[in-house]
């Protein structure tokens, strides 16, 4: 029988206390518990990029961290940064350079192109490749995703 424990952390901005099995990682958490489901599941190893999400504001792979890691820290899924604005001009760019196609590659690649903004506002093309490799889509090809984040690059610094 799996231990429970009490786990409270922000979670797009609002504070969750629930009791977890200290086994559950953090995706399942957030699908089956909370209901966000724009977190998906890919290779469940951390390699795909599918169940991205940002802890403390580094993004993380929410396959490889335990729901009961989120103690006392801070979440965002896909649904937070959304809701929120954050990422408005990535995702109508991806949707105008159509850089999504089935669609279940692009919140997690959302969340990482969004930290490389953060990051690396003035990213190169290969810089973009670089930061995405983590990333798996098998519909795009990558190159529709390349130039949308480079669309909203050069907007982002043309308005600073």
């Amino acid at each position: 029988m799996d231990t429970i424990i009490e786990t409270t952390f922000m979670l797009n901005g609002e504070s969750v206390t629930r009791r977890i099995p200290v086994r559950q990682n953090l995706v399942d958490f957030l699908r089956e518990e909370m209901g966000l489901t724009g977190t998906h599941i890919g290779c469940e190893h951390g390699v795909c990029g599918a169940c991205t999400v940002r802890v403390d504001g580094k993004i993380v792979r929410g396959c490889l961290m335990l729901a009961v890691q989120a103690e006392g820290r801070s979440v965002e899924t896909i649904e937070g940064l959304s809701d929120s604005g954050e990422i408005a001009d990535l995702q109508g760019a991806f949707h105008k350079r159509n850089a999504l196609q089935c669609g279940f590659c692009t919140p997690g690649m959302l969340l990482t192109v969004q930290d490389l903004a953060l990051r690396n506002p003035q990213a190169t093309r290969e810089q973009i490749r670089e930061h995405i490799s983590g990333n798996y889509c098998r519909c795009t090809g990558y190159q529709a995703i390349v130039d949308a984040v480079e669309t909203v690059l050069s907007a982002r610094q043309a308005r600073s």
